[in-house]
């Protein structure tokens, strides 16, 4: 079987792209047709596996296999949804993967000391609904009941949805697990950037989820007419908006860790042949150490504050969200990086995510940690996303060796 690891992984993850609505890519949303035909086809490879199947009222397909009894389990998944003309990789390869490991062992007779999930959810991308995380929030006991009432772009809500899909949105606060329960969540997943790839490496084991912070900016001037207005007599606000952008870029490539991005930005009254008056934008930064984000969010903001003034301008700059890092633990992310080392002969590379995955809900529940996987020139949420079956054969290889090498003890003590 290990030497078909890689093709196995390749034609599961081809038919379940074809679980998609029209269009280029992958467009699967959740409690969709499309939803339901992914879950019928992951339902069948977790059976061949020899896992017990049944879906959760949140939506989750949970695939289990029965350890001693009262013994621990331990979890393992990722999401089922895509964005629009998203890729084949992103998240469901996170349910093939673990389930192949689990058929590997089976076939070699490999009896572990736990029992095993793995748990494919319904919505992570959070794409038709204003929220996501439904499935490990629920498990973590962290759901909040208020996101049932919010509605897709067609006006349905979510309960709507969740019940014509056969599920029951009043059974998801009984699904919190017992943490003492739960050994831990391991996800795996395509790395969505290019750090492996640089580094000829085709595993890494993520130290991290950064944490993220948002901030909308209103600069406000005064327009007036581009060849009548004197430049030393000029409140513009593009010129303020233009230093605060090269701010952020300025902070962030000297900082280690932190990533800035201004994504947004809108301009008024945007002509051609006027003063601009107000300039709307959006930073976002990024760091695995919220000490860092939080600094760094504080002295863009002084610095916002410093440049409006001594150009004569208002401005509005609020930290409008916030997500706390999500760190990986370090017992767990040990023992992943050993089966790496055995699956490849190499150290395995320690990198941090700086996108946010179920992991990040489910570390209210458990420890947590994550296999990334290299992907072709760190594209993802696109068609062409991409990883190689060789690289997922030996990360099939990895997610093996980090089940037999584990000692429940071990990790409960964490």
């Amino acid at each position: 079987m290990r030497g078909d690891l890689g093709r196995l992984a390749a034609d599961r993850l081809a038919t379940l792209a074809a679980c998609s609505a029209p269009g280029p890519g992958v467009t699967r949303l959740p409690f969709t047709p499309e939803h339901r035909a992914a879950l019928d086809l992951l339902k069948g490879q977790m059976e061949a596996a020899g896992l017990a199947t049944h879906l959760d009222a949140a939506g989750t397909l949970i695939g289990r296999l029965d350890g001693p009894p009262g013994a621990p389990t331990l979890l393992m998944g990722s999401h089922q949804d895509s964005v629009r003309e998203g890729g084949a990789y992103d998240g469901i390869m996170g349910v093939v993967l673990p389930v192949l490991a689990l058929e590997m062992l089976r076939a070699d007779g490999v009896v572990l000391p736990f029992a095993v999930e793995v748990l494919a959810f319904a919505d992570e991308e959070g794409v038709r609904f204003p929220t996501a995380l439904l499935g490990p929030r629920a498990l973590a006991g962290r759901f909040d009941p208020a996101v049932l009432d919010m509605k897709d772009a067609d006006g349905m809500s979510l309960r709507a949805a969740m019940a014509g899909f056969g599920l029951d949105p009043d059974a998801l606060p009984g699904l919190a697990r017992d943490p003492s329960s739960v050994l831990g969540y391991l996800e795996t997943h395509i790395e969505q950037g290019p750090v492996l790839e640089a580094a000829d490496r085709p595993l890494g084991v993520v130290t991290g989820i950064c944490g993220i912070e948002r901030h909308p900016v209103v600069i406000t001037g005064e327009t007036g007419h581009a060849g009548t207005l004197p430049m030393q007599m000029r409140r513009d606000a593009l010129v303020a908006a233009a230093a605060l952008v090269t701010e952020v870029d300025r902070l962030a490539r000297a900082t280690p860790g932190l990533l800035g991005t201004v994504g947004t930005l809108t301009v008024a009254p945007g002509a051609v042949n006027a003063v601009p008056r107000e300039v709307r934008l959006t930073v976002e930064l990024r760091a695995p150490d919220d000490r860092v984000r939080c600094a760094a969010g504080d002295a863009l903001a002084a610095y916002a504050r410093h440049v409006a003034e001594a150009q004569g301008l208002a401005v509005d700059i609020v930290r409008s969200y916030t997500q706390a890092a999500t760190p990986a633990d370090p017992v767990l992310s040990d023992r992943l990086s050993a089966a790496v080392a055995t699956a490849t002969g190499d150290p395995a590379p320690r990198l941090p995510s700086g996108a946010t995955h179920d992991a990040s809900a489910m570390a209210d529940l458990c420890p947590i940690a994550m296999l990334f996987l290299r992907c072709r020139n760190g594209i993802s949420h696109h068609p062409s996303e991409f990883a190689a079956p060789g690289d997922m054969a030996i990360a099939v290889e990895a997610i093996a060796a980090f089940l037999t090498g584990l000692k429940s003890d071990a990790v409960r003590a964490s």
